[in-house]
């Protein structure tokens, strides 16, 4: 199927755009990107030997496992804007992580649904499966599974920097519908691992969990804990953000 790229990407627009029409829904979203991985991958068993051994494969998900479609939502900047100041999350960035979460498992259904009308298999990973709490890892990593689908390179603060920044949400879904791997890059879009130039992710840690050559992501999840319970009322609101905002990475590649 010709364009399958642009297709895709229409699918996931609609979408927003039904979710932000449903209710009342703060949240707004830049225009997606979109990736493609190969299944098989070889980077999807080194995730599994070196990250996590209990790292899944897309096979794990979907047995007839023949393309990962990772996507990326970019918020808008006022919402990377307004998570700048203070030490607690903004009341914006919390609310834009509990209204993503629900606009990604939309997005994942509708296109399931999408390539089962066309006739082929599609699957996710349940949200509430994901996570290990006890080594406060991901047996499916998202920003992994992006990585490998060509969508961006990681900065210092581990998060992944796209053509249109780090300050938004990953998610995807396995089809054994066969889609051409995007490409990855081998230029690094993080300054500081470009040229030295940058760390100011690590200078914007606010609970001493990020450096240079390390991160202590208990202490990260510490942070994120006090802002679930700040925010509690908005639903699982676990999130910090202060290492992805005010960044020359935040809503753009800086290195060109």
């Amino acid at each position: 199927m010709k364009d399958i790229n642009h297709l895709i990407l229409g699918q996931i627009k609609d979408t927003i755009s039904n979710f932000i029409a449903s209710g009342d829904i703060s949240t707004r979203w830049k225009d997606p990107l979109v990736g493609f991985a190969d299944a098989h991958d070889p980077v999807f068993d080194l995730l599994k030997e070196v990250a996590n051994e209990n790292h899944l494969k897309p096979f794990d998900i979907l047995e007839s496992a023949s393309t990962v479609i990772a996507y990326f939502l970019p918020f808008e900047d006022f919402i990377g804007q307004s998570n700048i100041k203070e030490r607690t999350a903004s009341l914006e960035w919390a609310r834009a992580y509990v209204e993503t979460n629900l606009l990604l498992g939309q997005i994942n259904d509708d296109l399931i649904k999408f390539f089962t009308k066309m006739g082929f298999e599609a699957g996710k990973l349940p949200p509430d499966q994901n996570m290990d709490y006890e080594r406060l890892t991901s047996v499916w990593s998202n920003r992994h599974v992006a990585y490998i689908a060509g969508l961006g390179k990681f900065g210092i603060n581990n998060m992944l920097i796209t053509e249109k920044g780090s300050c938004g949400r990953y998610g995807n879904i396995v089809t054994n519908f066969k889609i051409q791997a995007t490409k990855r890059t081998a230029n690094e879009n993080c300054l500081f691992k470009h040229d030295g130039s940058c760390g100011i992710c690590v200078d914007n840690c606010v609970n001493d969990a990020l450096f240079i050559d390390n991160f202590d992501r208990f202490k990260c999840y510490e942070m994120c804990q006090v802002n679930e319970q700040i925010y509690k009322e908005l639903g699982h609101a676990g999130v910090c953000g202060k290492c992805l905002v005010g960044l020359p990475c935040t809503s753009t590649n800086p290195v060109v």
